[in-house]
């Protein structure tokens, strides 16, 4: 069979991703991967491929593609896709279908995105996956070291491979929107001692606010000025996805999936990982608070 998805315009920004590309930091590689793993995940799952085959990370919707599917001997077929992530209109040949559960397309049909009515990151999965050529062991675009396929562009054509499952026999997978206040967990720390102590509570009590001075590598919020107790400079520091670095204007940047391997700014938290998928889906203009994670007997939670 013969599979292919044709971009015929690719919205404000569409990059092919799956789970990264761990293990090259000493490189000056960072894992990148999609910016909302538990979107991509699920997309691949309901068409029934393995978790981590590439996908597409539509930002902020506008994305419209072609999708080629014929057999061998070159009659049309169908094949299936999912949707995902942030909920936005989307429709087959001007139908429109639902997100968050396995559509099935034939030869020549197009798929239209919409904006998203919340959140700012759809995941498109095709069954049998994207197959561009992988980059150190990943298909992932990644913005800051330019590692992976080139983001998409009107008339790039992606291969689709064979499936390897079966499909899974869902007819839906509801998830609810993203939110309009975020509210991240986060680890205080390593360089919270670098911050007055009325910093650090206006930190974990004050609204912050998305600027649109944001991508995929890291999310520039504005707030209260958040001031050090400690002048003089840090020596460059690992940095890792979540991180919350604060520079000399005392307003945070969060991190996110292509951002840097190192940094020389203090660090005063760092998102739970178990809430970094929700910080993919912040988009500019919203309201996010902190919450610090404290330990307990059973686990870990917010106060």
């Amino acid at each position: 069979m013969t599979s292919a998805l044709e971009v015929l315009a690719p919205g404000p920004l569409t990059t092919v991703q799956d789970l990264g590309r761990p293990g090259w930091a000493h490189l000056g590689v960072s894992a990148s991967g999609a910016a909302d793993t538990a979107s991509l995940t699920l997309a691949n799952r309901l068409v029934g491929n393995p978790e981590n085959a590439a996908a597409l990370e539509i930002t902020f919707g506008g994305l419209q593609a072609r999708l080629r599917c014929r057999r061998p001997d070159n009659t049309p077929t169908v094949r299936y896709l999912a949707l995902t992530g942030a909920p936005c209109p989307a429709t087959v040949n001007d139908r429109p279908v639902s997100l968050n559960a396995p559509v099935p397309v034939g030869d020549n049909d197009v798929l239209a995105l919409g904006t998203p009515a919340s959140g700012l990151r759809t995941y498109l999965a095709v069954r049998g996956g994207l197959t561009p050529p992988a980059t150190l062991g990943s298909r992932s675009t990644d913005l800051l070291s330019g590692t992976g396929p080139a983001p998409l562009r009107p008339g790039d054509t992606l291969p689709v491979g064979e499936p390897v499952s079966p499909m899974p026999g869902v007819d839906l997978a509801p998830r609810s929107a993203p939110p309009a206040e975020f509210v991240l967990r986060v680890w205080p720390g390593p360089r919270d001692d670098w911050f007055e102590q009325a910093s650090l509570t206006n930190f974990f009590t004050a609204r912050w606010e998305a600027t649109s001075n944001s991508n995929r590598v890291g999310i520039r919020l504005t707030g209260p000025a958040l001031r050090r107790s400690r002048t003089g400079e840090l020596p460059a520091e690992g940095m890792v996805r979540g991180a919350l670095q604060v520079p000399p204007n005392g307003q945070p940047v969060l991190f996110l999936a292509d951002h840097p391997v190192t940094g020389g700014y203090p660090v005063i938290g760092v998102v739970h990982q178990a809430d970094l998928p929700l910080a993919g889906q912040i988009s500019p203009g919203v309201s996010i608070r902190f919450r610090p994670v404290v330990f307990r007997r059973a686990g870990c939670t917010a106060r």
